[in-house]
């Protein structure tokens, strides 16, 4: 029986991984540090503490991380404070239908609980979430299943009973890991035969994940 429904946010409420993309592109064009992709995608859903190991380990212990995450932050805020915060397709509609449905929602981003909060607010999104929770809440995010399993205690829920949406692969491995059921919706990376085998449904929209709830809640 399903119970609850823990939701990923960049990439799957918000459009912002594309934009973390492009100011992390940017500002290392802009700082001389070569190619970035792979740290960028290798971050996709990792916290700040689990990016540093990352990024040091890929580009050595000299990568300026400190200094190009402010940067690359500032940029980001920048351009959400001109251009708004890019929501996804269907997440309004989607959240609306569950709190009407009286299913539990959560939240489990690896982006800082203040930055989640304000996207929260800024979308006008924040009563539809019974749990919120950032990536410095727990030592490790994901990949590790830390985040999923706070959510679900503090839901009051176990684990089986709930479905994570999420879009990376990292944040599928964190929720399997949990022992939730992971629903994926891709977004800047699609899915390897690795994450394939870890899903409980792929789904190409939140609309269609909202067509795919509608006969287990």
């Amino acid at each position: 029986m399903i119970e609850a429904i823990c939701f990923d946010m960049d990439g799957i409420l918000f459009d912002t991984e594309r934009l973390s993309v492009e100011s992390w592109i940017a500002v290392a064009e802009k700082l001389g540090l070569g190619n970035i992709e792979k740290g960028v995608y290798g971050c996709i859903g990792l916290n700040r503490t689990d990016c540093r190991i990352f990024l040091k380990e890929v580009y050595g212990e000299d990568f300026p991380y400190d200094y190009f995450r402010e940067q690359t932050s500032a940029l980001f805020q920048e351009r959400v404070e001109k251009e708004g915060l890019p929501m996804m397709k269907g997440a309004g509609e989607l959240l609306t239908w569950l709190q009407e449905k009286g299913v539990k929602i959560a939240l489990a981003s690896s982006t800082g609980q203040e930055k989640v909060l304000s996207h929260l607010r800024r979308a006008d999104f924040t009563d539809f979430f019974q749990v919120v929770i950032g990536g410095d809440m727990v030592e490790h995010s994901k990949p590790l299943p830390d985040i999923y399993l706070k959510a679900c205690e503090l839901l009051g829920v176990k684990p089986e009973n709930a479905i994570a949406i999420e879009d990376s692969p990292n944040g599928i491995r964190s929720a399997a890991a949990a022992g939730m059921l992971p629903v994926m919706v891709p977004d800047m990376v699609e899915p390897t035969p690795e994450i394939e085998e870890l899903l409980y449904h792929k789904c190409d929209s939140l609309f269609a994940v909202r067509d795919f709830l509608e006969d287990m809640l």
